[in-house]
């Protein structure tokens, strides 16, 4: 199933991580205050459908793009099986977008 958004406008889901995500919400604007502005371009990329940028899971809330590279997909299942349902976001490293792929 193809979950990008059909165009670039990510404000419906902008606003739904604000309202309906608090624990993906912190976590953006933590990451924003130590690693600057960039993890918004991250939040966004990820929102429009682009892999290795940003997923979150939060309750039965889905948003971004699942990472396809190493074993993160592996290791949320691994989690969930131990823990039940989890919360969690995942953002691109830093060195990602040092390398010209943004």
């Amino acid at each position: 199933m193809d979950t990008r958004t059909a165009n670039n406008d990510v404000s419906a889901k902008i606003e739904e991580i604000k309202r309906f995500m608090p624990v993906t919400y912190a976590a953006i604007l933590a990451k924003a205050a130590v690693m600057g502005n960039e993890v918004f371009v991250w939040v966004r990329r990820g929102l429009r459908g682009e892999p290795n940028c940003f997923h979150a899971i939060e309750g039965r809330r889905v948003v971004g793009q699942p990472f396809d590279k190493g074993d993160v997909g592996r290791e949320l299942v691994r989690w969930q099986r131990l823990y039940g349902p989890v919360d969690v976001v995942f953002f691109a490293s830093e060195g990602v977008f040092r390398h010209g792929t943004h």
